[in-house]
């Protein structure tokens, strides 16, 4: 079948397809990382990044392409997780921007190309410093090179194909551009999310419509943990039967929740999923038909009652982003992105007004930062991030408040940021606080302590799964099968003759004699340093440590 042209029925299926194809292989996209850190993946955050703006476009009711495009660009913006998320989202306001001057509701084959290239264009602007081998050589090699074919494209899916072989080609060269990947033996994690959502979208243009899959099964506890909290059960009057396509809305359903159902009988359908936004399915469910029943049950309440005595639970209205707190500004406010309950404590005692727990195992969205900005209500705000894959979520959000300053200071670990804190003075301008932060960036030591998840090599480390791995300022020193013998290692790499204070922050796998014997460790190494042991309370990260 030939496509010469995208309306906006098919712009939404190949949108949707895209973000459920990515959501299949986020887990084998997230094991392209570098690191073998169980941490906040790229698959994942870039997952998360394409659904929150999937969600817009399916509650659109506009039948413009450009005001999807515009809808799904902003919830993209808003959702965008981690560095390739980031990007991601750019690349999606690029492809908007690239429709702006569009006289027509359809996309042809021209169009579409420029839109690319405008997605391309965007996302670069994006990063200051441009790194060659990552989602970025990807989306412009495989542009340029669809751009050069001088014999021209006859339809999209032509186009499309080409594309996405143009895509493949250079995600396979991303080791050759950056020396780190072709050690770990990856390719780039960020190409590959971008290559999977591309991939999807083109078979929606074949007509293959993709449903989630989820092989993972639930796992059983004492305690069940429901994924998706909400039993969402249907009855629903269809408006056009003729016209309804159950494959469609269950491939839409399926970006909310799973043990999606979608069963047409005569002129209703009965429709059921698991879901923690049971509002949202019902908007979904509302533009094919009339409601004429909804049962929507508590999972966790139903695990532990006889189901004639658990209640029903309405369905809950979406959460909106954070009003700006009323009344007068203050004049300056930290906003710190921190994990672990003891971390979280020391930061607010040190001054931080507003905390966004994340970070290391999930990285906050542009709209948890938006809405921090605004719950802090003051005229100056530093955000704090304390991981290097939050860096962009942040400034994408400081550019999008306008009401009052906000900058984000480099701090890319927890030490980084907790040092930081030390140079805050309220009284002091904006300037004088960047620069004093600053500077105690630059004058700390970080240094963590976790385990791997896969065999690997990096930097000359050889790497077993479930080794503990010591690492210092984003570089793995050393990796042994017990963590006393990691520790010692790391710290006698750390700290020096010159050294004046080392905090650590132990995690909630340290045990008591552990933590009895970290002081002497440190100061075998160095008599007069001044040691500050602090319960961190973080999972994954046994010791998370500052030297200054």
């Amino acid at each position: 079948m030939s496509v010469s042209s995208v309306d906006v029925a098919l712009f939404k299926k190949m949108m949707i397809n895209g973000a459920i194809n990515l959501q299949n292989h986020r887990a084998d996209v997230d094991q392209l990382n570098v690191f073998p850190v169980p941490d906040g993946d790229t698959g994942t955050n870039m997952s998360m990044t394409i659904t929150s703006g999937i969600r817009e476009i399916e509650a659109c009711e506009s039948s413009s392409i450009i005001d999807n495009a515009k809808v799904l660009s902003r919830g993209a913006l808003m959702g965008a997780r981690g560095n390739s998320g980031v990007i991601l989202s750019q690349f999606f306001r690029g492809f908007y921007v690239g429709l702006k001057e569009l006289q027509h509701n359809f996309l042809n084959v021209e169009d579409f190309i420029n839109c690319l290239d405008s997605g391309c264009k965007i996302a670069y602007k994006a990063v200051m410093t441009p790194i060659e081998g990552t989602i970025l050589t990807v989306i412009r090699e495989a542009v340029e090179n669809v751009k050069n074919m001088t014999d021209g494209f006859s339809s999209i899916d032509d186009l499309l194909d080409a594309y996405v072989h143009e895509a493949s080609k250079s995600l396979a060269n991303t080791p050759n551009l950056l020396p780190v990947l072709k050690e770990a033996k990856v390719v780039d994690s960020g190409g590959a999310g971008f290559l999977s959502i591309i991939e999807g979208m083109n078979l929606a243009l074949k007509g293959e419509i993709l449903e989630v899959s989820d092989g993972k099964k639930e796992e059983k506890s004492k305690e069940v943990k429901f994924r998706n909290l909400y039993k969402v059960s249907l009855v629903v009057e269809l408006k056009k039967p003729s016209y309804f396509d159950a494959k469609e809305l269950k491939a839409s359903l399926s970006l909310l929740g799973d043990t999606v159902g979608v069963t047409k009988e005569d002129g209703n359908v009965n429709i059921h999923l698991n879901t923690n936004r049971p509002g949202r399915a019902l908007e979904l469910v509302l533009k094919v038909g009339t409601l004429l029943n909804i049962e929507i049950d508590n999972r966790k309440v139903l695990q532990f009652k006889p189901a004639e005595e658990a209640p029903k639970a309405e369905a809950k209205p979406e959460a909106k982003p954070a009003e700006e707190t009323a009344g007068p500004k203050k004049d300056f406010a930290l906003i710190a992105v921190c994990f672990g309950s003891g971390i979280v404590e020391t930061f607010k005692e040190l001054g931080v007004d507003y905390v966004i727990e994340g970070g290391q195992t999930m990285n906050p969205s542009t709209e948890a930062f938006v809405d921090a900005i605004k719950k802090v209500n003051a005229k100056n705000v530093i955000i704090i991030p304390n991981n290097g894959n939050v860096v962009m979520a942040a400034k994408q959000a400081s550019s999008m408040v306008k009401d009052c300053n906000v900058e984000v200071i480099l701090a890319k670990t927890i030490a980084q940021g907790y040092a930081s804190l030390v140079a805050y003075n309220p009284e002091a301008t904006m300037e004088e606080n960047l620069e004093a932060m600053g500077a105690q960036i630059a004058n700390v030591t970080s240094g963590e302590i976790t385990y791997s998840i896969r065999d690997t090599e990096i930097g000359g480390v050889k790497i077993a799964s479930g080794d503990y791995m010591g690492i210092s300022n984003g570089e793995i020193l050393v990796s042994k099968a017990k963590k006393d013998e990691v520790l010692h290692d790391l710290l006698s790499r750390i700290i020096t003759d010159d050294s004046e204070v080392i905090t650590l922050f132990y995690g909630k796998d340290v045990k008591d004699e552990e933590v009895a014997l970290v002081e002497k460790i440190c100061l075998d190494i160095n008599s007069n340093l001044d040691v500050e042991l602090i319960s961190g309370q973080q999972d994954i990260y046994s010791y998370i440590i500052a030297v200054e």
